[in-house]
């Protein structure tokens, strides 16, 4: 449950290319920096001598089949070193059902594990203040934990660090914007300070 390989090309100043399949989240939908470009400016301050590229393919709107639908262009074509993956609240608040779901994320690991040795990690996305609306994203990421622990993959649980960060101080105000969802600057600067703990 690693990314060895692509660290060891970090350090070694190999080029590296990491593609980012996702929702709005992974877009950084109405802000001037999205949780990739915090993760980018970290990445080179860790490794100052390497040579990456992060692809942000983030859709607004997309569920994880609209991911698997889109995977061969968006991210095989393209054979990166790693692949993030990070779907679930559309699919939670637009009446998919939860195995369905967790099954098109299978799939898309899958596919890119039979066409690609790229490595994978899994995303969380943002902790929601409706306690109504938590627990059901809360129960589309414990999917993803599943499909992560199947799969041996890392998952990276940014709801849990958000959460973590709520409670030493930060309002969850600061973080979301009007519609209570999706990350303000500093939402994504955390939720790339989340990511980035994997390198």
């Amino acid at each position: 449950m690693n990314i060895n390989n692509t660290l060891n090309k970090l350090k070694s100043g190999e080029k590296v290319q990491i593609v980012a399949l996702g929702d709005s989240l992974t877009y950084g939908w109405m802000t001037q920096y999205g949780f990739l470009d915090y993760l980018e400016i970290l990445i080179k301050k860790k490794y100052p001598d390497s040579q990456f590229v992060i692809i942000n393919k983030g859709v607004p709107g997309d569920t994880a089949i609209d991911g698997l639908q889109r995977l061969d262009r968006d991210v095989i074509r393209l054979s990166p070193d790693l692949v993030f993956i990070q779907f679930a609240l559309n699919d939670a608040y637009s009446g998919f059902a939860i195995n369905d779901f967790q099954k098109n994320i299978e799939s898309i690991i899958v596919k890119i594990k039979d066409k690609l040795n790229s490595e994978i990690a899994l995303l969380t996305s943002v902790a929601i203040h409706d306690n109504t609306m938590n627990k059901t994203a809360d129960e589309f990421y414990a999917k993803i934990s599943e499909s992560g622990e199947k799969y041996n993959l890392p998952v990276i649980r940014v709801h849990e660090y958000w959460k973590k960060k709520i409670s030493s101080g930060i309002k969850h105000s600061q973080l979301v914007q009007y519609d209570g969802v999706h990350p303000t600057n500093k939402g994504y600067e955390l939720m790339g300070e989340a990511v980035f703990e994997l390198f």
